[in-house]
């Protein structure tokens, strides 16, 4: 069967075009068996995903880590070669180092991914105020100078310190963010949608959609022992309890209630490309069929039918972490 090859997107103003798909790995390889994993990345290739998330959620002094190591090893078995793929990476500002700011960190991911750069950084929420932002904007563009990353972005980070970050890249005439990983789903719409990173997409900032599922209730489950990510705003059980009538509304629309998640952040003009696990090769060829799903019924029928399980509105500020 020939499928069409998943859509390509720009990232910001960077100068990557990823798919609008992108593979995670979090809680993923560590799960399966390695044969199934090289299968599942190979076809990912095939059907055309560029992006690949190996960040490891694991800050510095924390225990390790693995995932990163084993997509190594697994894109190596597939046969894929370096300039077929786009590799993201996570730094921490946990990690921050005075002296050399994130390079040791990144040289560490480097070595474990088995890679000499990263397309891709994306940089963990803001937990220091130790840290002067422009520190951290000269630092990643000496990165990218040297060849190190091509693009960076920030994970679940305030609209307003997004916007000091590209003040500074303007002012020191040097890369800014070229996106923004947020929280979007169904579910949590307020700060995607709201008129704080309005502005920010407006001066071509991206998004990556990540926590699209809910760590898998979006996917039908009322129940699961993964873990799941925070939950701003307290709505997670508001998000179990409409599970039903979400499986009922993508079942009305010919569709599975994964597809439906993943369509849904698609609809959104500033998504550049959304982030999500599999851990089969049917699992993944499902999930790409949100693709079908947003093609047949459109983006604004769907984000109408959608609209009844926004769970966050005026419970979460727009303005972000």
């Amino acid at each position: 069967m020939t499928h069409s090859p998943v859509p390509q997107r720009r990232i910001g103003q960077s100068e990557l075009t990823s798919s609008v798909f992108a593979l995670g790995s979090w809680h993923i390889y560590d799960r399966m068996h390695f044969e199934d994993s090289v299968a599942m990345v190979r076809t990912a290739i095939d059907r055309g995903i560029t992006l690949f998330d190996v960040g490891v959620y694991a800050a510095p002094g924390s225990p390790p880590a693995f995932t990163d190591v084993l997509f190594s090893a697994i894109i190596r078995a597939a046969g894929v070669a370096r300039d077929e793929y786009l590799l993201s990476e996570k730094l921490w500002l946990e990690g921050w180092d005075d002296d050399t700011g994130f390079r040791s960190q990144l040289d560490g991911a480097l070595f474990r991914v088995g890679a000499e750069h990263a397309d891709l950084v994306v940089l963990g929420d803001l937990r220091r105020d130790d840290v002067a932002l422009r520190d951290i904007v000269v630092n990643l563009g000496e990165l990218t100078r040297d060849g190190l990353i091509r693009a960076w972005g920030v994970n679940n980070w305030s609209a307003s310190h997004v916007q000091e970050l590209i003040d500074i890249a303007t002012a020191e005439r040097l890369p800014g963010p070229a996106m923004a990983q947020l929280k979007y789903s169904v579910s949590r719409r307020s700060i995607p949608d709201g008129a704080p990173f309005a502005k920010l997409w407006e001066q071509g900032l991206s998004m990556q959609a990540s926590d699209v599922m809910e760590g898998g209730y979006l996917a039908g489950k009322v129940a699961t022992d993964r873990e799941v990510g925070r939950d701003p705003g307290g709505i997670r059980q508001r998000i179990i309890d409409d599970v039903p009538e979400f499986v009922a509304l993508a079942e009305e629309l010919g569709a599975t209630p994964a597809q439906l998640a993943i369509a849904f952040t698609l609809t959104h003009p500033a998504t550049a490309n959304t982030l999500f696990g599999a851990s089969s090769v049917a699992q993944l060829e499902a999930n790409l069929g949100s693709l079908e799903l947003l093609d047949r019924v459109g983006a604004d029928e769907l984000r109408a039918r959608v609209e009844p399980f926004c769970a966050d509105r005026g419970l979460v500020d727009p303005e972000g972490p």
